[in-house]
């Protein structure tokens, strides 16, 4: 037997607390078949609310890895900014500080998408060497520093426009061979 416990519409204190059971057992055999008949009613509709919960998190996983294969490309406007903030070593010195904190884990030391971290990424880290980000203009990879793209974080809270400048000349300079300038 099974004992289901009630409160009664008495008043408190007039013999009944709250929870306090009522003398009423419900027998446990007949509790069990209307559990069983429950479970076989939902259990097609269990079913199918499962296959179309899986149905959808594929179809999310399947769109957010199409996603990742897209370029990244920056808009127009953003592509048409230039560099307001000139090479010279000082700033270079401190833009490399910068980018061995915040941008090497991922990318590298070098810049060649090999940090650390980016065997863990999707969609990997950029190789900032490539021939296509020398193809970019100053103001795309301004704004990718300062926007984001998961996994790479946003910056534009973190750093100061004339930073993230300085970062777009650092992330230059490792593309041009020594001695070079």
């Amino acid at each position: 037997m099974i004992q289901i416990i009630f409160c009664d519409d008495k008043p408190h204190g007039t013999g009944r607390d709250f929870g306090e059971p009522l003398p009423y057992k419900y027998p446990g055999k007949d509790l069990k078949n209307i559990l069983i008949k429950t479970l076989k009613i939902m259990k097609p509709q269990t079913s199918k609310l499962l296959t179309l919960i899986i149905a959808i998190v594929a179809i999310v996983i399947g769109k957010s890895a199409y996603a990742q294969t897209k370029p990244w490309v920056a808009p127009a406007i953003a592509q048409a900014v230039k560099n307001p903030v000139s090479v010279d070593p000082a700033t270079l010195k401190d833009a490399k500080a910068l980018y061995i904190t915040n941008c090497a884990p991922c990318h590298g030391d070098k810049g060649k998408g090999d940090g650390p971290a980016a065997a863990a990424l999707t969609p990997k880290p950029a190789d900032h060497t490539s021939p296509a980000l020398k193809n970019e203009s100053d103001g795309s990879l301004f704004w990718k520093i300062s926007e984001g793209h998961l996994p790479m974080p946003t910056y534009k809270n973190t750093f100061t426009p004339a930073q993230r400048w300085e970062l777009v000349n650092y992330i230059r300079s490792l593309s041009k061979p020594m001695g070079k300038k």
